[in-house]
């Protein structure tokens, strides 16, 4: 008699990988400002390195490739400037868009993604460094593809505590106000999904770290580069394990770090340490690569002893992507022109920072009452990735969970561009940041989902 064990699950692939990493840092003297309450507008040094990872997967039974890219990057300001770069990267890789994921770390100290504009101080550096983007990212996954591996890849949960809710209600009486920062009575979703990928040696080759927690450590005070907790985490992984390591950005519209809006780059550090060693143990918690625990028999002794071993189990080859879309309504916004009329006269710079981002989605949504948003989902073996360019809430992949208990899935924000928030509808009743910021209108989370 053989069973699996709940929870034990095997959601293996085998199939052809590849992986390829470049440098993406910009160029100190850029523009920077991510944060309203910022005084500086350039950085003037370098935390870590930023970085774009690539990683492809095919199958002979499926056809392929899909295409990964992990970038450190932060926000792309406007969508049309995304779609631009992406349909670049799609004529000169030959793929279509449901083959590929552009995946954003979504550091906030970095440069955002964004066309020169000559008010703003160091951005005439924007267009350069954009280029250089474009051309590591076709590098990287023609040199993953030339240089791909059969390989196994398989998935475990993990829990690690970084994430917390950062919906907070404003302690001033009589307020109806959500501040963004922790909420110390409420429990954030603490899954973290690893993926393994080993070659047919059984030599670990890249670990993915899928976790959803804003990286917010870094703010206003910060005036270097930095890929937020993210660099820690993969640095950490990978002295470990001499194994590439990626982020996947989980949906954390409502979850951040506890402690967070900081100028101390070791406090991202050590928040990346935290992550790095969580993925760790779940690493290590995991069986040996292309088995599984199965009872082989029980042995009478003091008590019956049910007596589990690990067994070889077959990996799935399935290798599949779709795309769609989901149109949700749009709140009744002002046109962009005079959402720039209203930014031109406004001195404040907080304000003017929320204008300029409000009449940058208005710009790349359009005048309509609705907006199509692509949602991707790939399915590699028997996990599923889903995501699209909107910050979900963690509502979304905790929902996806327990509806699909049996099954992996990982959850994605940010990829294939960026527009805003999607919160839950009982927030649409709050004056809360992600409500105000976000073009789409109340119940379009519920929709998606």
């Amino acid at each position: 008699m053989n069973q699996h064990p709940l929870g034990r699950r095997p959601d293996a692939f085998q199939g052809r990988v590849g992986i390829a990493r470049a440098e993406i840092t910009p160029p100190v003297g850029i523009y920077s400002r991510n944060w309203g309450a910022a005084v500086h507008d350039v950085a003037d040094s370098i935390h870590r390195p930023l970085t774009l990872t690539a990683l492809t997967f095919a199958s002979r039974d499926e056809g392929g490739p899909l295409v990964l890219v992990d970038a450190d990057l932060g926000w792309w300001r406007p969508l049309a400037l995304f779609r631009r770069f992406q349909r670049r990267l799609l004529d000169e890789l030959r793929l279509d868009s449901s083959q590929l994921i552009f995946a954003l770390t979504h550091t906030h100290a970095s440069a955002p993604l964004m066309d020169p504009d000559p008010a703003l101080a160091g951005s005439e550096l924007a267009g350069p460094w954009l280029e250089s983007i474009h051309q590591a990212a076709v590098d990287t996954v023609r040199r993953a593809l030339a240089a791909s591996f059969e390989a196994t890849v398989d998935w475990h949960r993990g829990r690690c505590n970084l994430a917390a809710v950062r919906d907070f209600p404003d302690p001033h009486p009589g307020s109806n106000r959500m501040l963004c920062g922790y909420n110390p009575d409420r429990v954030a979703d603490d899954t973290l999904v690893l993926g393994r990928v080993a070659d047919g040696a059984g030599e670990l080759r890249a670990t993915l770290v899928n976790y959803a927690c804003h990286p917010t450590t870094l703010a206003w005070e910060n005036t270097q580069i930095s890929p937020d907790y993210v660099g820690a985490m993969r640095q950490t992984m990978e002295d470990a394990t001499g194994a590439t390591a990626l982020f996947l950005l989980g949906a954390c519209g409502d979850l951040a770090p506890r402690y967070q809006y900081v100028g101390d780059p070791q406090v991202a550090d050590r928040h990346g340490r935290q992550l790095g060693h969580a993925a760790l143990a779940t690493l290590h918690d995991m069986e040996p690569v292309g088995t599984r625990l199965g009872y082989r028999e029980t042995v009478e002794s003091g008590a019956p002893l049910a007596v589990w071993r690990p067994e070889t189990v077959a990996a799935s080859r399935i290798l599949r992507a779709n795309e769609l879309t989901v149109d949700l309504e749009l709140k009744d916004w002002p046109a962009a022109d005079e959402l720039e009329r209203q930014r031109l006269s406004c001195d404040d710079r907080a304000i003017e920072e929320r204008l300029r981002r409000r009449r940058d989605i208005r710009r790349a949504l359009g005048d309509g009452e609705t907006f199509a948003v692509p949602v991707h989902g790939w399915r590699i073996g028997d996990v599923v990735w889903v995501g699209c360019c909107c910050e979900l809430y963690s509502q979304l992949q905790q929902e996806l969970r327990r509806r699909f208990p049996d099954r992996t899935i990982v959850c994605m924000n940010l990829i294939n561009g960026t527009i805003g928030y999607l919160p839950p509808a009982e927030l649409y009743e709050v004056d809360v940041y992600p409500v105000w910021q976000t073009p789409f209108a109340c119940g379009g989370l519920e929709r998606l989902i």
